[in-house]
Protein backbone atom coordinates (compact mmCIF):
# COMPACT_ATOMS: atom_id res chain seq x y z
CA UNK A 1 0.00 0.00 0.00
CA UNK A 2 1.35 3.40 -1.00
CA UNK A 3 0.48 5.54 2.03
CA UNK A 4 3.13 8.26 1.90
CA UNK A 5 1.87 11.81 1.77
CA UNK A 6 2.87 15.45 2.18
CA UNK A 7 0.82 18.66 2.30
CA UNK A 8 1.44 19.18 -1.42
CA UNK A 9 1.91 15.83 -3.15
CA UNK A 10 2.60 12.15 -2.35
CA UNK A 11 6.22 11.50 -1.33
CA UNK A 12 7.82 8.08 -1.64
CA UNK A 13 9.20 6.62 1.58
CA UNK A 14 12.94 6.31 2.10
CA UNK A 15 14.36 2.91 1.08
CA UNK A 16 14.34 0.30 3.84
CA UNK A 17 17.46 -1.78 4.55
CA UNK A 18 17.48 -4.99 6.60
CA UNK A 19 20.92 -5.65 8.13
CA UNK A 20 21.59 -9.22 9.28
CA UNK A 21 24.78 -9.89 11.26
CA UNK A 22 25.48 -11.73 14.52
CA UNK A 23 28.38 -9.40 15.40
CA UNK A 24 27.10 -6.40 17.42
CA UNK A 25 29.99 -4.19 16.28
CA UNK A 26 29.29 -4.78 12.61
CA UNK A 27 25.57 -4.39 13.17
CA UNK A 28 25.92 -1.08 14.95
CA UNK A 29 28.41 0.31 12.45
CA UNK A 30 26.28 -0.67 9.47
CA UNK A 31 23.08 0.63 11.02
CA UNK A 32 24.66 3.98 11.82
CA UNK A 33 26.03 4.30 8.32
CA UNK A 34 22.76 3.30 6.61
CA UNK A 35 20.80 5.70 8.82
CA UNK A 36 23.19 8.52 7.94
CA UNK A 37 22.53 7.75 4.28
CA UNK A 38 18.84 8.39 4.88
CA UNK A 39 17.65 4.78 4.80
CA UNK A 40 15.12 3.18 7.12
CA UNK A 41 16.99 0.42 8.92
CA UNK A 42 15.92 -2.89 10.42
CA UNK A 43 18.31 -5.30 12.11
CA UNK A 44 18.44 -9.01 12.87
CA UNK A 45 21.12 -11.17 14.47
CA UNK A 46 19.85 -14.54 13.19
CA UNK A 47 18.61 -15.93 9.92
CA UNK A 48 15.29 -16.90 11.49
CA UNK A 49 14.69 -13.36 12.72
CA UNK A 50 15.71 -11.97 9.32
CA UNK A 51 13.08 -14.11 7.57
CA UNK A 52 10.39 -12.90 9.95
CA UNK A 53 11.28 -9.22 9.52
CA UNK A 54 11.58 -9.54 5.75
CA UNK A 55 8.09 -11.06 5.53
CA UNK A 56 6.66 -8.26 7.67
CA UNK A 57 8.33 -5.09 6.36
CA UNK A 58 9.39 -6.12 2.82
CA UNK A 59 12.69 -4.16 2.81
CA UNK A 60 14.13 -2.78 -0.39
CA UNK A 61 17.50 -4.49 0.19
CA UNK A 62 19.06 -6.97 2.61
CA UNK A 63 22.68 -6.87 3.81
CA UNK A 64 23.28 -10.46 4.93
CA UNK A 65 26.21 -11.97 6.81
CA UNK A 66 27.18 -15.43 5.59
CA UNK A 67 28.57 -16.97 8.79
CA UNK A 68 26.01 -16.97 11.59
CA UNK A 69 25.07 -19.46 14.30
CA UNK A 70 22.17 -21.73 13.42
CA UNK A 71 20.82 -20.79 10.01
CA UNK A 72 23.68 -19.31 7.99
CA UNK A 73 23.38 -16.59 5.38
CA UNK A 74 23.25 -18.97 2.42
CA UNK A 75 20.28 -20.86 3.87
CA UNK A 76 18.58 -17.60 4.85
CA UNK A 77 18.95 -16.32 1.30
CA UNK A 78 17.68 -19.58 -0.13
CA UNK A 79 14.53 -19.40 1.99
CA UNK A 80 14.01 -15.73 1.10
CA UNK A 81 14.10 -16.63 -2.58
CA UNK A 82 11.60 -19.47 -2.07
CA UNK A 83 8.93 -17.13 -0.69
CA UNK A 84 6.93 -15.11 -3.23
CA UNK A 85 6.72 -12.11 -0.88
CA UNK A 86 10.50 -11.83 -0.48
CA UNK A 87 11.90 -13.49 -3.60
CA UNK A 88 12.53 -10.23 -5.45
CA UNK A 89 14.28 -8.42 -2.57
CA UNK A 90 17.95 -7.97 -3.55
CA UNK A 91 20.44 -9.58 -1.16
CA UNK A 92 24.06 -8.47 -0.71
CA UNK A 93 26.25 -10.97 1.14
CA UNK A 94 28.91 -9.76 3.59
CA UNK A 95 31.56 -12.24 4.62
CA UNK A 96 35.21 -12.83 5.40
CA UNK A 97 34.85 -15.99 3.31
CA UNK A 98 36.03 -14.59 0.01
CA UNK A 99 37.17 -17.72 -1.77
CA UNK A 100 35.87 -17.98 -5.32
CA UNK A 101 33.72 -21.01 -4.41
CA UNK A 102 31.99 -19.05 -1.64
CA UNK A 103 31.36 -16.04 -3.86
CA UNK A 104 30.04 -18.20 -6.69
CA UNK A 105 27.81 -20.07 -4.24
CA UNK A 106 26.40 -16.74 -3.04
CA UNK A 107 25.52 -15.62 -6.53
CA UNK A 108 24.10 -19.05 -7.39
CA UNK A 109 21.74 -18.86 -4.42
CA UNK A 110 20.41 -15.53 -5.66
CA UNK A 111 22.51 -12.71 -4.22
CA UNK A 112 23.06 -9.60 -6.31
CA UNK A 113 26.46 -8.75 -4.78
CA UNK A 114 29.12 -10.12 -2.43
CA UNK A 115 31.23 -7.84 -0.20
CA UNK A 116 34.31 -9.09 1.57
CA UNK A 117 35.08 -8.39 5.23
CA UNK A 118 36.51 -6.36 6.84
CA UNK A 119 33.94 -3.97 5.45
CA UNK A 120 34.89 -0.69 3.84
CA UNK A 121 31.95 1.54 4.61
CA UNK A 122 32.32 3.79 1.57
CA UNK A 123 32.29 0.72 -0.68
CA UNK A 124 29.27 -0.74 1.13
CA UNK A 125 27.35 2.53 0.67
CA UNK A 126 28.25 2.70 -3.00
CA UNK A 127 27.16 -0.88 -3.63
CA UNK A 128 23.91 -0.34 -1.71
CA UNK A 129 23.18 2.81 -3.73
CA UNK A 130 23.89 0.98 -6.97
CA UNK A 131 21.64 -1.95 -6.12
CA UNK A 132 18.81 0.30 -4.93
CA UNK A 133 19.03 2.27 -8.16
CA UNK A 134 18.96 -0.93 -10.20
CA UNK A 135 16.02 -2.18 -8.15
CA UNK A 136 14.16 1.09 -8.65
CA UNK A 137 14.81 0.98 -12.38
CA UNK A 138 13.76 -2.66 -12.63
CA UNK A 139 10.64 -2.09 -10.54
CA UNK A 140 9.70 0.94 -12.62
CA UNK A 141 10.17 -0.99 -15.86
CA UNK A 142 8.22 -3.98 -14.57
CA UNK A 143 5.45 -1.77 -13.25
CA UNK A 144 5.23 0.03 -16.55
CA UNK A 145 5.23 -3.22 -18.53
CA UNK A 146 2.61 -4.78 -16.24
CA UNK A 147 0.47 -1.65 -16.44
CA UNK A 148 0.67 -1.55 -20.21
CA UNK A 149 -0.06 -5.27 -20.46
CA UNK A 150 -3.05 -4.91 -18.14
CA UNK A 151 -4.34 -1.91 -20.09
CA UNK A 152 -3.94 -3.62 -23.46
CA UNK A 153 -5.53 -6.87 -22.29
CA UNK A 154 -8.33 -5.14 -20.40
CA UNK A 155 -9.22 -2.42 -22.86
CA UNK A 156 -12.51 -2.60 -24.75
CA UNK A 157 -10.94 -1.31 -27.96
CA UNK A 158 -9.40 -3.85 -30.28
CA UNK A 159 -5.66 -3.36 -30.77
CA UNK A 160 -3.46 -4.76 -33.51
CA UNK A 161 0.25 -4.36 -34.20
CA UNK A 162 0.71 -4.35 -37.97
CA UNK A 163 3.96 -4.78 -39.91
CA UNK A 164 4.80 -2.48 -42.83
CA UNK A 165 3.94 -5.27 -45.26
CA UNK A 166 0.41 -5.53 -43.82
CA UNK A 167 0.93 -8.67 -41.72
CA UNK A 168 -0.75 -8.61 -38.29
CA UNK A 169 1.91 -9.32 -35.69
CA UNK A 170 -0.25 -9.14 -32.54
CA UNK A 171 -3.88 -8.65 -31.55
CA UNK A 172 -5.34 -8.12 -28.09
CA UNK A 173 -8.28 -10.15 -26.67
CA UNK A 174 -10.84 -7.46 -27.51
CA UNK A 175 -9.77 -7.43 -31.16
CA UNK A 176 -10.01 -11.21 -31.36
CA UNK A 177 -13.38 -11.14 -29.65
CA UNK A 178 -14.79 -8.50 -32.01
CA UNK A 179 -13.69 -10.43 -35.07
CA UNK A 180 -14.58 -13.91 -33.78
CA UNK A 181 -11.05 -15.32 -33.53
CA UNK A 182 -9.65 -17.42 -30.72
CA UNK A 183 -6.54 -16.44 -28.74
CA UNK A 184 -3.55 -15.84 -31.04
CA UNK A 185 -5.50 -16.91 -34.14
CA UNK A 186 -5.54 -13.45 -35.73
CA UNK A 187 -1.75 -13.04 -35.68
CA UNK A 188 -0.27 -13.94 -39.04
CA UNK A 189 -3.25 -12.77 -41.07
CA UNK A 190 -2.82 -9.86 -43.50
CA UNK A 191 -4.82 -6.64 -43.85
CA UNK A 192 -6.50 -7.78 -47.11
CA UNK A 193 -8.02 -10.68 -45.11
CA UNK A 194 -9.85 -8.11 -42.97
CA UNK A 195 -10.38 -5.06 -45.16
CA UNK A 196 -10.46 -6.37 -48.71
CA UNK A 197 -7.81 -5.71 -51.35
CA UNK A 198 -8.75 -2.13 -52.29
CA UNK A 199 -8.89 -0.63 -48.78
CA UNK A 200 -5.90 -2.66 -47.60
CA UNK A 201 -3.89 -1.23 -50.50
CA UNK A 202 -4.62 2.32 -49.28
CA UNK A 203 -3.15 1.45 -45.90
CA UNK A 204 -0.12 -0.22 -47.47
CA UNK A 205 0.49 3.00 -49.44
CA UNK A 206 0.26 4.90 -46.16
CA UNK A 207 2.84 2.57 -44.59
CA UNK A 208 5.17 3.12 -47.52
CA UNK A 209 4.81 6.91 -47.20
CA UNK A 210 5.71 6.67 -43.52
CA UNK A 211 8.90 4.84 -44.44
CA UNK A 212 9.91 7.51 -46.97
CA UNK A 213 9.12 10.59 -44.84
CA UNK A 214 8.50 9.63 -41.19
CA UNK A 215 8.48 13.22 -39.92
CA UNK A 216 5.91 14.36 -42.46
CA UNK A 217 3.31 11.66 -41.74
CA UNK A 218 0.77 12.17 -38.98
CA UNK A 219 -2.11 10.16 -37.60
CA UNK A 220 -5.07 10.55 -39.95
CA UNK A 221 -7.75 10.04 -37.30
CA UNK A 222 -10.43 7.38 -37.05
CA UNK A 223 -11.98 5.99 -40.20
CA UNK A 224 -15.12 3.93 -40.37
CA UNK A 225 -14.45 0.68 -42.20
CA UNK A 226 -16.09 -2.68 -42.76
CA UNK A 227 -14.05 -5.40 -41.08
CA UNK A 228 -14.44 -9.00 -42.22
CA UNK A 229 -14.94 -11.28 -39.23
CA UNK A 230 -13.72 -14.87 -38.93
CA UNK A 231 -17.09 -16.23 -40.12
CA UNK A 232 -17.07 -13.95 -43.19
CA UNK A 233 -19.63 -11.48 -41.86
CA UNK A 234 -18.76 -7.78 -42.00
CA UNK A 235 -18.81 -5.42 -39.05
CA UNK A 236 -18.71 -1.62 -39.14
CA UNK A 237 -16.02 -0.21 -36.84
CA UNK A 238 -13.76 2.79 -36.46
CA UNK A 239 -10.14 2.02 -37.39
CA UNK A 240 -7.27 4.31 -36.39
CA UNK A 241 -3.75 3.49 -37.60
CA UNK A 242 -0.71 5.20 -36.07
CA UNK A 243 3.04 4.63 -36.58
CA UNK A 244 4.84 3.20 -33.57
CA UNK A 245 7.99 4.89 -32.31
CA UNK A 246 10.42 1.96 -32.47
CA UNK A 247 13.38 0.69 -34.43
CA UNK A 248 11.21 -1.68 -36.45
CA UNK A 249 8.60 -0.08 -38.69
CA UNK A 250 5.33 -1.09 -37.02
CA UNK A 251 1.87 0.42 -36.79
CA UNK A 252 -0.82 0.32 -34.12
CA UNK A 253 -4.33 -0.31 -35.37
CA UNK A 254 -7.19 0.52 -32.98
CA UNK A 255 -10.65 -0.92 -33.62
CA UNK A 256 -13.48 0.86 -31.89
CA UNK A 257 -17.07 -0.33 -31.56
CA UNK A 258 -18.94 2.94 -31.91
CA UNK A 259 -22.28 1.80 -30.52
CA UNK A 260 -20.92 0.51 -27.22
CA UNK A 261 -18.24 3.10 -26.55
CA UNK A 262 -19.89 4.92 -23.66
CA UNK A 263 -21.03 1.75 -21.89
CA UNK A 264 -17.54 0.28 -22.19
CA UNK A 265 -15.89 3.41 -20.83
CA UNK A 266 -18.19 3.44 -17.81
CA UNK A 267 -17.59 -0.25 -17.16
CA UNK A 268 -13.82 0.19 -17.23
CA UNK A 269 -13.94 3.10 -14.79
CA UNK A 270 -16.19 1.13 -12.48
CA UNK A 271 -13.97 -1.95 -12.61
CA UNK A 272 -10.91 0.13 -11.76
CA UNK A 273 -12.46 1.42 -8.52
CA UNK A 274 -14.84 -1.28 -7.25
CA UNK A 275 -14.33 -4.72 -5.72
CA UNK A 276 -16.33 -7.02 -7.95
CA UNK A 277 -17.52 -9.40 -5.21
CA UNK A 278 -18.74 -6.91 -2.61
CA UNK A 279 -19.28 -3.79 -4.77
CA UNK A 280 -17.41 -1.77 -2.15
CA UNK A 281 -14.47 0.41 -3.12
CA UNK A 282 -11.39 -1.66 -3.87
CA UNK A 283 -7.93 -1.26 -2.35
CA UNK A 284 -6.67 1.04 -5.10
CA UNK A 285 -9.65 3.37 -4.68
CA UNK A 286 -9.23 3.36 -0.89
CA UNK A 287 -5.51 4.21 -1.06
CA UNK A 288 -6.24 7.21 -3.28
CA UNK A 289 -9.14 8.34 -1.12
CA UNK A 290 -7.06 8.05 2.06
CA UNK A 291 -4.23 10.13 0.61
CA UNK A 292 -6.66 12.85 -0.49
CA UNK A 293 -8.48 12.96 2.86
CA UNK A 294 -5.15 12.95 4.73
CA UNK A 295 -4.04 16.06 2.85
CA UNK A 296 -7.42 17.71 3.37
CA UNK A 297 -7.29 16.97 7.12
CA UNK A 298 -3.81 18.49 7.31
CA UNK A 299 -5.14 21.70 5.77
CA UNK A 300 -8.31 21.85 7.85
CA UNK A 301 -6.94 20.59 11.17
CA UNK A 302 -9.92 18.20 11.46
CA UNK A 303 -9.58 14.67 12.85
CA UNK A 304 -9.45 11.63 10.62
CA UNK A 305 -10.56 8.20 11.85
CA UNK A 306 -9.73 4.84 10.32
CA UNK A 307 -11.48 1.56 11.12
CA UNK A 308 -9.89 -1.77 10.18
CA UNK A 309 -11.92 -4.92 10.71
CA UNK A 310 -11.44 -8.58 9.99
CA UNK A 311 -14.00 -11.37 9.92
CA UNK A 312 -13.31 -13.75 12.80
CA UNK A 313 -12.37 -17.34 11.92
CA UNK A 314 -13.25 -16.82 8.29
CA UNK A 315 -11.15 -19.77 7.11
CA UNK A 316 -13.20 -22.03 9.38
CA UNK A 317 -16.34 -20.49 7.91
CA UNK A 318 -15.20 -21.28 4.38
CA UNK A 319 -13.99 -24.76 5.31
CA UNK A 320 -17.30 -25.58 6.99
CA UNK A 321 -19.88 -23.96 4.72
CA UNK A 322 -18.00 -23.66 1.42
CA UNK A 323 -16.61 -20.80 -0.60
CA UNK A 324 -19.98 -19.86 -2.11
CA UNK A 325 -21.34 -19.28 1.39
CA UNK A 326 -18.14 -17.41 2.21
CA UNK A 327 -18.69 -15.07 -0.72
CA UNK A 328 -22.28 -14.44 0.35
CA UNK A 329 -21.08 -13.78 3.88
CA UNK A 330 -18.59 -11.16 2.66
CA UNK A 331 -21.30 -9.52 0.59
CA UNK A 332 -23.59 -9.23 3.61
CA UNK A 333 -20.80 -7.85 5.78
CA UNK A 334 -19.99 -5.35 3.02
CA UNK A 335 -23.61 -4.20 2.85
CA UNK A 336 -23.58 -3.65 6.61
CA UNK A 337 -20.42 -1.56 6.38
CA UNK A 338 -21.77 0.48 3.49
CA UNK A 339 -24.81 1.39 5.60
CA UNK A 340 -22.48 3.20 8.01
CA UNK A 341 -20.51 5.12 5.36
CA UNK A 342 -23.17 7.64 4.40
CA UNK A 343 -21.32 10.91 3.75
CA UNK A 344 -19.24 11.78 0.72
CA UNK A 345 -16.26 11.99 3.08
CA UNK A 346 -16.83 8.42 4.30
CA UNK A 347 -15.57 5.37 2.44
CA UNK A 348 -15.99 1.65 3.07
CA UNK A 349 -13.67 -0.65 1.15
CA UNK A 350 -12.66 -4.27 0.88
CA UNK A 351 -8.93 -4.20 1.56
CA UNK A 352 -8.22 -7.84 0.85
CA UNK A 353 -9.69 -11.25 1.62
CA UNK A 354 -11.90 -10.88 4.68
CA UNK A 355 -10.35 -7.56 5.77
CA UNK A 356 -12.32 -4.34 5.39
CA UNK A 357 -11.53 -0.70 6.08
CA UNK A 358 -13.65 2.40 6.67
CA UNK A 359 -12.41 5.97 6.62
CA UNK A 360 -14.33 8.76 8.31
CA UNK A 361 -13.19 12.34 7.71
CA UNK A 362 -13.88 15.07 10.30
CA UNK A 363 -14.61 12.35 12.86
CA UNK A 364 -13.12 12.41 16.35
CA UNK A 365 -11.98 9.51 18.48
CA UNK A 366 -15.11 9.08 20.60
CA UNK A 367 -17.45 9.20 17.60
CA UNK A 368 -15.25 6.74 15.71
CA UNK A 369 -15.37 4.27 18.61
CA UNK A 370 -19.17 4.52 18.70
CA UNK A 371 -19.30 3.92 14.95
CA UNK A 372 -16.95 0.95 15.25
CA UNK A 373 -19.04 -0.60 18.02
CA UNK A 374 -22.22 -0.10 15.99
CA UNK A 375 -20.58 -1.83 13.03
CA UNK A 376 -19.44 -4.74 15.18
CA UNK A 377 -22.92 -5.11 16.68
CA UNK A 378 -24.59 -4.79 13.28
CA UNK A 379 -22.52 -7.64 11.82
CA UNK A 380 -23.29 -9.85 14.81
CA UNK A 381 -26.99 -9.00 14.51
CA UNK A 382 -27.01 -10.41 10.97
CA UNK A 383 -27.08 -13.80 12.71
CA UNK A 384 -25.01 -15.52 10.07
CA UNK A 385 -24.45 -19.01 11.55
CA UNK A 386 -20.81 -19.90 12.18
CA UNK A 387 -20.97 -23.51 13.43
CA UNK A 388 -17.28 -23.99 14.20
CA UNK A 389 -16.45 -20.57 15.61
CA UNK A 390 -14.99 -20.75 19.13
CA UNK A 391 -16.02 -17.10 19.61
CA UNK A 392 -19.76 -17.07 18.90
CA UNK A 393 -22.54 -19.05 17.29
CA UNK A 394 -22.82 -16.18 14.81
CA UNK A 395 -20.35 -14.57 12.48
CA UNK A 396 -18.41 -11.79 14.24
CA UNK A 397 -15.71 -9.26 13.46
CA UNK A 398 -12.72 -7.83 15.31
CA UNK A 399 -12.34 -4.10 14.92
CA UNK A 400 -9.43 -1.67 15.30
CA UNK A 401 -9.79 2.12 15.37
CA UNK A 402 -7.18 4.88 15.00
CA UNK A 403 -7.78 8.63 15.09
CA UNK A 404 -5.37 11.40 14.16
CA UNK A 405 -5.25 15.09 13.36
CA UNK A 406 -2.37 14.77 10.89
CA UNK A 407 0.55 17.17 10.91
CA UNK A 408 3.33 17.55 8.39
CA UNK A 409 5.71 15.14 10.13
CA UNK A 410 3.09 12.41 10.57
CA UNK A 411 2.99 9.48 8.16
CA UNK A 412 0.00 7.66 6.76
CA UNK A 413 1.81 4.34 7.25
CA UNK A 414 1.79 4.86 11.01
CA UNK A 415 -1.90 5.76 10.93
CA UNK A 416 -2.80 2.58 9.06
CA UNK A 417 -0.52 0.36 11.15
CA UNK A 418 -2.00 1.81 14.34
CA UNK A 419 -5.53 0.82 13.31
CA UNK A 420 -4.31 -2.56 12.09
CA UNK A 421 -2.52 -3.24 15.38
CA UNK A 422 -5.69 -2.37 17.27
CA UNK A 423 -7.60 -4.87 15.17
CA UNK A 424 -5.06 -7.56 16.08
CA UNK A 425 -5.29 -6.47 19.72
CA UNK A 426 -9.05 -7.07 19.52
CA UNK A 427 -8.38 -10.56 18.16
CA UNK A 428 -5.84 -11.33 20.85
CA UNK A 429 -8.30 -10.16 23.53
CA UNK A 430 -10.89 -12.70 22.41
CA UNK A 431 -12.33 -11.32 19.12
CA UNK A 432 -15.77 -9.81 18.51
CA UNK A 433 -14.76 -6.51 20.05
CA UNK A 434 -13.34 -3.07 19.38
CA UNK A 435 -9.93 -1.71 20.31
CA UNK A 436 -9.03 1.92 19.69
CA UNK A 437 -6.04 4.25 19.75
CA UNK A 438 -5.59 7.97 19.26
CA UNK A 439 -2.60 9.95 18.02
CA UNK A 440 -0.21 11.28 20.60
CA UNK A 441 -0.81 8.68 23.30
CA UNK A 442 1.80 6.34 24.75
CA UNK A 443 0.48 3.37 22.76
CA UNK A 444 0.78 5.33 19.51
CA UNK A 445 4.37 6.29 20.29
CA UNK A 446 5.13 2.64 21.00
CA UNK A 447 3.81 1.61 17.59
CA UNK A 448 5.70 4.45 15.97
CA UNK A 449 8.98 3.39 17.59
CA UNK A 450 8.42 -0.24 16.55
CA UNK A 451 8.09 0.86 12.92
CA UNK A 452 11.47 2.55 13.15
CA UNK A 453 13.26 -0.56 14.45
Amino acid sequence: MNLSASPFSPVARNPAILIVDDAPANLGMLRTMMTQQGYQTFVATTGERALSIAQRVRPDLILLDVVMPGMDGFETCRQLKEQAATARIPVIFMSARTDTDDIVAGFDIGAVDYIGKPLRMAEVCARVRAQLQMRNNAEAQKEQADRLRMIVHGMEEGLMIIEAGGRIQYSNPACERYLGYGPDQLAGHALPDLLGASLAHEYLDYFAACALEPAAVHQGGAREVLIRQCDGAQRAMDLTVTPMVSGEQLFIGLLHDITHHKQSETALQHAAMVDQLTQLANRRRFDTFLENEWLRAMRSGQPLSLIVLDVDHFKLYNDTLGHAAGDQCLQQVAAALQSRALRTTDLAARYGGEEFVLLFAETGHDTAVVLAESIRALVESLHLPHPRSPTSAWLTVSVGVATIVPAQLDRIEQFFVAADRMMYAAKEAGRNQVRAIRHGGEAWETIKSMMLL
